[in-house]
């Protein structure tokens, strides 16, 4: 089974290709709560979330979100940067609303793509960009190599993002941000098959669903503690009843991204 990606743009490419891919969740509510239909969640702002990044086209058109995670670097999915250059994209920050004017914008000197990426069911689905001028917002701190245990089934989670709020239908103007649990790796084996590959994967959601990522939202955060432990990747669908989304481990990729980081 293969599902979609959760970036406005390569959504659509990819379903015009009859590629796979994967689509971007959509926000969830507290483990123990009951779902809220990013798809579900709540609207909230950038000044509580100021390293959440809109990444854009040249024309400031949000299609993905990314992480800054220094000054200059921002973490965000390989599949939203399949096919662009720096000089097409655009980093927002410090912008709640999509329609907005306000905050900082700033040009993409580099593009660093995991070298094995094909496509997101496959794994390895990492990107950091490299800015031209640093952004004045504080950063988010990232998991180690080992720290594993924020993997822990049942961990509660939080997801941001300006994704749709139903899969095909309209995007969020406001941010939006949800709490979602950690499922087990034998769950989501169970829902996703061989397309899940639980050494690079981890999947977070609901099993009667209602709470995701959707369209929009891939390449944004998945917070675990405050740290960011993953990064919104793909799904079949988005809040659907038995099938979570689907987030990059990001512990798995620590290293890699901390040489980009320096680099």
């Amino acid at each position: 089974m293969s599902g979609l990606t959760r970036a406005r743009r390569t959504a659509v490419a990819i379903a015009a290709t009859a590629a796979a891919a994967a689509t971007a969740l959509t926000a969830a509510s507290p483990a123990g709560a009951a779902p809220q239909p990013i798809v579900g969640g709540t609207t909230t702002t950038t000044g509580a979330y100021p390293f959440m990044m809109q990444i854009t086209d040249a024309s400031q058109d949000q299609f993905c979100g990314g992480t800054l995670v220094s000054p200059t670097k921002v973490v965000t999915a390989a599949h939203c940067m399949v096919g662009e250059t720096p000089s097409g994209v655009r980093v927002v920050g410090g912008r709640t609303y999509l329609n907005g004017t306000n905050g900082t914008v700033a040009r993409v000197s580099r593009i660093w793509i995991h070298p094995n990426y094909t496509t997101a069911t496959r794994g390895e689905d990492v990107a950091v960009l490299t800015l031209s001028t640093a952004m004045p917002y504080t950063t988010a701190k990232y998991v180690s190599s080992t720290d594993t245990s924020v993997y822990a089934a049942g961990t509660t989670a939080r997801v941001l993002g300006w994704g749709t709020t139903s899969s095909g239908g309209s995007s969020s103007n406001q941010l939006r941000t949800a709490t979602v649990p950690i499922v087990s790796d034998t769950s989501c084996g169970g829902s996703y098959g061989s397309d899940y590959v639980k050494s690079e994967m981890v999947c977070a959601g609901y099993s009667s669903g209602g709470v995701d990522t959707c369209q929009g939202d891939s390449g944004g955060p998945l917070l675990v503690g405050g740290v960011l432990a993953g990064i919104t990747s793909w799904g079949e669908g988005c809040a659907q009843a038995g099938y979570p989304g689907v987030y990059t481990r990001l512990a798995t990729f620590s290293s890699l991204v901390t040489a980009q980081v320096n680099s």
